[in-house]
């Protein structure tokens, strides 16, 4: 019996492909980067952004520092640009992802966030419209661990006092989570509402046809429904 349903934020609650985007590329163009050591240097302390060893702006010094570039007014530019990004994504929440939330807390489900975030990232999403709905969120940045490291999902487990098999996950699929969410013993389903908005090389994961596949928000109840009736 489905008790809980735990999102991942980004491509499943919003979308980064909303108004606005600031990828790697942007970035590289505003600092004067050569866009591919950009993207070599930017990637390889990703773990350290997700995890809260490096802010946004810890990362863009030590990256352009790295490639001889540095200044405070670049890291400042970039910070910014990202921000107003952000900015376009949080301000475009839709009312479905707003109206599935409201529904489960009436329906008496437990809910919570499981999400790989930078520290401008964890910023809006505390700030933003939907966190108060969520009873436990589980932010990288803040735990320390990124998905799909089990122990991300067995904390939000502990603080939500529901076992695996009570628990349904929604995730687009990034980072593997939806293979770590099933493998605990969790039900999965593939977020695919955004799915056409996303463009290369930044998307963030392709169709799994071997997961449920939701092509809306709201299709989320019909999923915990047939689930709830097959136990």
């Amino acid at each position: 019996m489905i008790k809980a349903v735990l999102f991942d934020m980004f491509e499943t609650l919003v979308t980064l492909f909303e108004g606005r985007t600031y990828f790697g590329e942007n970035i590289a163009s505003d600092v004067g980067a050569d866009p591919q050591e950009f993207r070599k240097e930017w990637h390889a302390i990703e773990h350290d952004r997700s995890t809260g060893v490096l802010t946004i702006e810890e990362g863009l010094e030590l990256v352009l520092k790295k490639l001889g570039i540095y200044s405070e007014e670049k890291v400042r530019l970039a910070a910014a640009k990202r921000r107003e990004a952000l900015g376009d994504t949080f301000n475009a929440i839709p009312d479905d992802s707003l109206r599935l939330l409201e529904k489960l807390k009436e329906e008496g489900f437990k809910t919570g966030l499981i999400t790989n975030t930078f520290s401008d990232e964890r910023d809006m999403i505390r700030a933003c419209p939907l966190f108060g709905y969520f009873d436990e969120a589980m932010i990288s940045f803040e735990q320390g661990i990124c998905k799909p490291d089990p122990e991300i999902y067995k904390r939000m487990m502990t603080s939500l006092n529901v076992s695996a098999e009570e628990c349904l996950y929604v995730g687009d699929g990034g980072s593997k989570e939806l293979y770590a969410a099933r493998e605990l013993g969790m039900s999965a389903v593939q977020a695919a509402w955004f799915r056409e908005m996303a463009f290369e090389p930044h998307v963030p994961c392709y169709r799994l046809d071997e997961f449920l596949q939701a092509f809306t928000q709201l299709e989320i109840l019909d999923i915990i429904g047939r689930i709830n009736d097959e136990k």
